[in-house]
């Protein structure tokens, strides 16, 4: 089975039609036309995730480009992996392909790694304190040009 698509039957004559589309089956020409991801109606009915992807992305230059490369993960991965690797990416608040991808590949792997927050002092404090002493310059230059 290649695709299941649900049969819409109105018998209304007064409702206007309605045409149901898979964002699924636009991946390859968004890859080749990034900028219909703007104003296409298949990408309407994204998930709420990649919507708001999506939203963040188009904002920047090149943003489209991007946001087709992350749809086209799921022809390669599973959509629900790419979906979380979004989410993910959406809550640490780096809304780029890059951060997706690093992600996505940490779920697949399994190495998810915990980050341990570190109490670091607001200001470092010298134990020893520096002594400007110019003189030392001299003593690496050697005595030759202190003597004259």
């Amino acid at each position: 089975v290649l695709c299941v698509h649900d049969r819409i039957i109105t018998r209304s004559h007064g409702v206007p039609g309605r045409t149901v589309y898979d964002w699924r089956h636009y991946l390859a020409v968004i890859q080749r036309k990034p900028g219909a991801l703007r104003n296409g109606a298949p990408f309407t009915e994204l998930p709420a995730a990649f919507r708001t992807l999506q939203d963040q992305l188009l904002r920047r230059p090149g943003g489209d480009r991007e946001m087709a490369e992350i749809l086209a993960l799921v022809l390669q991965h599973d959509e629900q992996a790419v979906l979380c690797a979004v989410e993910l990416a959406l809550e640490d608040g780096v809304a780029t392909k890059t951060h997706v991808l690093n992600t996505l590949h940490r779920l697949i792997d399994a190495k998810r790694t915990v980050v341990l927050r570190l109490d670091a002092p607001q200001a470092l404090v010298l134990e020893h304190e520096p002594c400007a002493d110019t003189g030392r310059y001299d003593i690496l230059r050697g005595d030759s040009r202190h003597a004259s």
